[in-house]
């Protein structure tokens, strides 16, 4: 099946799926070894692990060359965190054709102005008009060459502070506009406006969420709610960051590796993770 499908289906069905952060090709390897069935090619830890900011300091071709990479070391879909859609309609339309050829399964869209900002910086939360964001969602949707290609519309209406009525109608304009989900967004600790949305929503769509911040939550209140969708945005990242801050520090503090050496992933490890033993069956053909 193809992973365009494959990804629709995880959408459309009645379990909840979850999908795993990834931000290079060996944090997306490391996610489907795990178990999950879909990738989340986040805008924040690819820009993270980039050294630069969450706010399209990388350009679209940047993003995607890292992604590229992601596609061909992993055979589960990808869903690309596309931010704002870096510009105006047309900029959409040249990234939905080039994710199809590349065999992307999925993009969000946030209807955020471009340049974004992330949605848990305290500065800078501009929506862009309903009539902008949707003319995105048609152009995507009409350039699309794999008619099972998903775009998610995220609103970002109550991350700005905007009313639950405001989100609700957002959500309803990008799904008449054409988008195959809603993904709804939050910044505060308990899903109680999560929720609420998805009452109001009655399963009119599928709709995704990402609870970074309301983490605490028990699954099963997704899974009551009819969420379609979980997506574990930034861990991969966060605790690569902290492990090798912790590595970092105590090899300078010893001047030495002997404290360190059973702690962290042996070399064999590390060479399974990247097929090396797939050139030893190379070379007897090839040699």
């Amino acid at each position: 099946m193809k992973k365009t499908s494959q990804f629709k289906n995880y959408l459309q069905n009645e379990s909840l799926t979850f999908v795993m952060e990834t931000h290079n090709a060996l944090s997306a390897k490391i996610a489907q070894n795990a178990g999950f069935k879909a990738l989340w090619a986040s805008s924040l830890t690819i820009s993270t692990a980039h050294g630069v900011r969450d706010c399209n300091e990388l350009s679209w071709s940047q993003v995607l060359d890292a992604v590229r990479y992601m596609v061909d070391a992993t055979n589960i879909p990808i869903l690309l965190d596309g931010d704002s859609g870096y510009g105006d309609y047309n900029n959409v339309r040249i990234l939905v054709k080039n994710l199809c050829q590349m065999d992307v399964a999925a993009v969000c869209l946030e209807d955020k102005l471009f340049p974004k900002t992330n949605s848990f910086v305290s500065r800078n939360q501009q929506l862009a008009s309903i009539e902008e964001f949707t003319a995105k969602i048609k152009a995507g949707k009409d350039i699309q060459s794999d008619n099972d290609f998903s775009i998610i519309a995220r609103t970002e209406a109550l991350i700005c502070g905007e009313p639950m009525q405001e989100a609700l109608r957002r959500a309803e304009a990008y799904y008449a506009a054409g988008a195959d989900a809603i993904l709804i967004h939050s910044k505060e600790s308990t899903a109680a406006e999560i929720v609420e949305f998805a009452h109001h929503w009655n399963n009119r769509c599928p709709l995704v969420i990402v609870p970074t911040k309301y983490y605490k939550t028990p699954t099963q209140a997704f899974k009551d709610a009819k969420i379609s969708m979980v997506i574990w945005a930034n861990h991969s990242l966060r605790a690569s960051i902290k492990a090798m801050e912790n590595v970092c520090t105590r090899i300078m503090q010893d001047e030495s590796l002997v404290h360190v050496e059973d702690s962290v992933t042996s070399l064999n490890q590390l060479f399974d993770l990247v097929n090396q033993d797939e050139l030893d069956i190379l070379d007897k053909l090839y040699r």
